[in-house]
């Protein structure tokens, strides 16, 4: 009776209709029990949208279930088996320190996977102990947290919960869980793990599921596994276009990082930007620079390609017309990547219709930050409230020679200069969660037990648009370093 009580407190809904696929897809799991859960930070916000109760997960009961020692009613946990190409290199993968807990059901019928992250080990853990370090999944939470303030589709963090364990990385850690929510854990890697391994029908299988629980309009197509390929293609264009125009670099863009719902998933070695550069490369692992910031459109197709290439059987029954299907769906992404971009740019240089030498206006602009090392995010603020003065690139003569273009082209319009303005305000975030700033809040956290600080990064992410005042700390550059800033994988 004690555990049922728990469970009406919480709201946890919970249904488990991945473990209908095909008994290969997963693996049933119970999390590893941990000695000392604590709660460390929880997402009221977010609880509140999922209808769930904030006093009860506070509650032993419910750090309990957050830390993975009590698993809730309803609950079946399982790692999801996947493959992926890493570094385009293919190989085999699955949740190797995660488990799916099972979906909850909202109380408007929204369904969301409900994941613990650094739950122990798992048969796909690879030698790893399937453990997570506090920092790395404090890291996950500010940054899907400000990923979602941004507008820009994510998985995003109910919890972390201390777990009383040490983790060795190069160092003794802290040991820790985050819970994930997100709208499925399906990535491609999902279906390259059962192109390699399984059969056609268990494909047939997962892209059903997938259908019904992402594309229901799908049913009505006639080809409805080429309008699956489609609406992942689309998602990921308007995604990827999402990332550039705020300077977020992902790290690790293996296709089993790509999610078929179109939310950026798996916070690893990410980071934004600071000055202007297409070769940004923040994680430690990216030694050819890869997964750089230029590259991740391009990226992105390539992996959209393999994704395709899992579909072939589904296509068509005539394998060359089926590769033919694919390549022309794969071809459309860059030019849905490019109008979902350009669309962006010109919001944030406050330009409503459309003519043909935006883009070169817009590559003008870029191209002089990349020269004089200009802050991404600032630039544009300044642009916003003519405040140029305060950059790098006032009284630089390609600038000034741009910006009287830019001028020039704002009166080519029919909407106002205020109305030009609040749409850059709109399209330019004042505030992005620099490096700096996100380091500092995980170094009060971590070592000192000290969450004020990440708390009121946290406050000031949640509202990237309201350009106040008060949000001005949290625009400073860094001071000057001859180190590169690097991140890390966490695991």
């Amino acid at each position: 009776m004690k555990e049922r009580k728990v469970i009406i407190e919480t709201g946890l809904n919970l249904e488990n209709s991945y473990a209908s696929l095909p008994k290969t897809f997963f693996t049933r799991q119970s999390p590893s029990h941990v000695p000392s859960p604590k709660l460390a930070t929880l997402n009221y916000p977010l609880i509140t949208s999922l209808g769930l109760n904030a006093k009860a997960l506070q509650s032993n009961d419910g750090v309990d279930i957050l830390a993975g020692n009590k698993i809730p009613k309803g609950a079946m946990p399982l790692a999801q088996a996947y493959a992926g190409h890493q570094f385009e290199h293919f190989t085999m993968l699955g949740d190797g320190r995660a488990l799916l807990i099972g979906e909850h059901i909202t109380p408007l019928g929204e369904r969301f996977d409900i994941q613990l992250k650094g739950s122990g080990k798992t048969p796909y853990s690879r030698g790893g102990d399937g453990k997570a370090a506090l920092g790395p999944m404090l890291r996950e939470y500010i940054i899907s947290e400000a990923m979602n303030a941004l507008g820009i589709a994510t998985t995003r963090s109910l919890a972390v919960v201390t777990t009383g364990e040490s983790i060795i990385r190069e160092t003794e850690l802290p040991g820790a869980i985050l819970t994930r929510i997100a709208a499925s854990h399906i990535r491609v890697g999902t279906f390259q793990y059962v192109s390699r391994w399984g059969t056609v029908e268990e494909l047939r299988a997962l892209a059903d599921y997938t259908l019904q629980r992402h594309f229901q309009e799908g049913d009505d197509k006639e080809n409805r596994y080429l309008f699956l390929l489609q609406e992942v293609i689309k998602n990921q264009a308007k995604l990827i276009a999402k990332w550039q125009l705020v300077g977020f670099v992902h790290g690790v863009m293996n296709t089993d990082n790509m999610a078929i719902s179109g939310e950026t998933i798996d916070y690893g070695p990410c980071a934004f930007m600071d000055a202007y550069d297409p070769a940004t490369v923040f994680s430690s692992i990216d030694t050819y620079g890869r997964y750089a910031y230029g590259n991740q459109p391009n990226i992105a197709a390539w992996n959209l390609a393999r994704f395709a290439e899992t579909l072939l059987p589904l296509l068509h029954i005539n394998q060359n017309e089926a590769i033919k299907i694919a390549q022309n769906a794969v071809s459309d992404f860059t030019k849905l990547y490019k109008h979902n971009w350009l669309s962006g740019m010109r919001g944030k240089l406050g330009i409503f219709n459309e003519e043909l030498e935006d883009e070169y206006l817009i590559e003008s602009l870029l191209s002089t930050m990349q020269k004089y090392g200009a802050d991404y995010t600032n630039t544009f603020r300044a642009l916003t409230f003519d405040e140029i003065e305060d950059t790098v690139l006032f009284g630089k003569i390609e600038f000034d020679k741009w910006y009287e273009l830019w001028q020039k082209r704002l009166t080519r319009q029919e909407k106002s200069k205020v109305s030009s303005k609040q749409l850059m305000k709109s399209s330019n975030p004042a505030v992005i969660p620099r490096n700096h700033r996100v380091e500092e809040a995980l170094e009060a956290a971590v070592k000192q037990g000290d969450y004020s600080v990440m708390e009121r990064l946290l406050d000031a992410l949640s509202r990237p648009y309201d350009h106040s005042r008060e949000q001005d700390h949290y625009s400073t550059l860094p001071e000057p370093s001859t180190c590169p800033y690097r991140t890390y994988c966490g695991t």
